[in-house]
Order: C-alpha cells, then sequence, then structure tokens
C-alpha cells in the first residue's frame, strides 16, 4: 500500500491538508502517517531556524501524541468508510531532518502537507517549513494551499519548458498520481515564441510525448511573456485541479511556486501543487 506522510502543527492549514489527502485516494486502503515535531537540538544562528523550518514547542505540557490521537479519533467519525491505517507519532528534531528520517525509516512514498503553518504570514505564499521540505527532501510531495478544497482531478497541467530529462522515477510519479483519479495529463510551454526549442528541447519533448502515449494526455503552448500568467490562463481555460513540477528545474519551478500573491493571480492559494524528485 501506498506509503504517506502527512506532517501537521495542529493549523487549520494542516487540517485542510489532512482533508484533501482523505478526499483524493477516495478510501482506497492506504497507510498516513499523522507526524508532529518538536523542536530539539541547538542551531547557531537564525538563518539555521529559517531554514530547517524549525517547530517550536510553545507549551511545555501539551501532550503532542493525545492531540494527533484526537485528530485520528476526528477522522474515524467524520470519515467512518476510510480504508486508510492511520499511524501518529511525535519526532524531536529540527524540522527538515526529522522529514527527512522518518521518511527513510517508514520508506514514504509520497508527503502531503499544507502551504502554510500555524502563523499565516499572509506575505508569503510557502511558509518557510514547507519550502523548506520541498526543496531539501528528496520524496514527492503534494502542496496543498490555504484555500484548496478537494475537487476530483480529472486534469494535472505539467508545466515545463523542455529544458531537462525526465527520469522513470519522476514519471512513475506524476504516472501512479494521475491513476488515482484517471486524470488526463496536460504538458504545457509558456513561451513568448511558439517554436523557439532547440535541439535537446526538442528531444525531451518526444521522449515526454512518448511517455505518455498510451495514457489522456495533450500538448499546450500559451504566447505570453509571463509564466505565471500564462499558467493562471491556461489553469482558467482548461480546468486543471493539480500543477506538477520537478523540483530540479529550480528557477522554473521558484517562479511559479515561491513568489508573493499578486493581482490576477489565484493558482497559488487555490491549487495543489504535485514536487516530484528524482
Amino acid at each position: 500500500m501506498k506509503r504517506i506522510l502527512i506532517p501537521t502543527d495542529f493549523s487549520h492549514n494542516a487540517w485542510n491538508a489532512i482533508e484533501y489527502s482523505l478526499a483524493f485516494y477516495n478510501n482506497l486502503p492506504v497507510n498516513i502517517h499523522l507526524l508532529h515535531i518538536v523542536y530539539s537540538g541547538r542551531v547557531s544562528s537564525e538563518n539555521d531556524l529559517h531554514s530547517n523550518g524549525v517547530s517550536i514547542l510553545e507549551d511545555p505540557g501539551t501532550t503532542k501524541i493525545d492531540q494527533l490521537e484526537e485528530i485520528k479519533r476526528k477522522i474515524e467519525i467524520l470519515y467512518p468508510r476510510c480504508k486508510a491505517n492511520i499511524d501518529v507519532r511525535v519526532v524531536h528534531s529540527l524540522f527538515v531532518e526529522g522529514i527527512k528520517n522518518t521518511v527513510r525509516e517508514l520508506d514514504i512514498d509520497l508527503i502531503i502537507m499544507g502551504t502554510k503553518g500555524a502563523s499565516g504570514l499572509k506575505e508569503v505564499t510557502v511558509g518557510s517549513h514547507t519550502g523548506s521540505v520541498i526543496t531539501r527532501v528528496k520524496c514527492p510531495v503534494l502542496v496543498i494551499p490555504e484555500r484548496a478544497a478537494f475537487e476530483r482531478p480529472e486534469n494535472i497541467v505539467f508545466p515545463t519548458d523542455f529544458n531537462i530529462f525526465y527520469r522513470q522515477k519522476v514519471l512513475e510519479t506524476l504516472f501512479s498520481m494521475a491513476d488515482v483519479h484517471d486524470s488526463s495529463i496536460r504538458v504545457l510551454r509558456v513561451a513568448s515564441d511558439e517554436y523557439a526549442l532547440n535541439d535537446d528541447q526538442n528531444k525531451n519533448r518526444e521522449f515526454l510525448r512518448d511517455a505518455l502515449d498510451n495514457r489522456p494526455n495533450s500538448f499546450h503552448c500559451v504566447k505570453n511573456p509571463d509564466l505565471e500568467q500564462g499558467l493562471q490562463e491556461f489553469i482558467d481555460l482548461m480546468d486543471i485541479q493539480i500543477i506538477a513540477m520537478v523540483a530540479k528545474n529550480l528557477n522554473f519551478f521558484q517562479r511559479l511556486l515561491f513568489r508573493p500573491t499578486v493581482a490576477k493571480i489565484s493558482y497559488h492559494t487555490e491549487i495543489p501543487f504535485l514536487v516530484l524528485h528524482e
């Protein structure tokens, strides 16, 4: 069975990620591990605190495992037909270190988490916890924005500039997610010139065409000099429910996800992001 890790700080956004997870897997038999990380250890500077996405224990008297058990009971009450096996655990660690160790120990297939934690800072699109996980933990991550509500993913958009070769592990993860709901994969290039592909880009595009040959797919190009606006236009036009991207292409990836919210760009707060790692 698929093994899913859901870190939680007991915030509204974290609960939203849990609910999305249960709805996405639609009562399929999966193993869900609810994890809370309590800060433990020393750091040398505030930069270390930020990069590790540290979770500070605010009330030493609070029993975190009891809070996790309460979430488990809440799931059992609200989702009586849920077929997921739910495990709860508390880890005392730096945040990223705790995630990495848990992923390795439990052989996790997918991490699902919200974009923001309890702080809920309005001026950031992705909180430091989530940002650290998706850039530093080599495990697929499904990022659930604060305003995302589950909708059956009929269409998954795969934005790419065709500058990287798509390794088998990346494609297998993308396909396994698409197969849960028989989703169509819409490959999207946003560019000012539709035909300005070099030889390597053409090879990568044709390889992707071949890999997608036996499943619902389509290839698109949106002419727009602004990547974020082009993606938003495509999402609005094609009724997209999930955005999938390869973390290796950091410049392309960070432009789409790690930017402040701007007018007319809403996918940051509404559409889940599937971050693929090699």
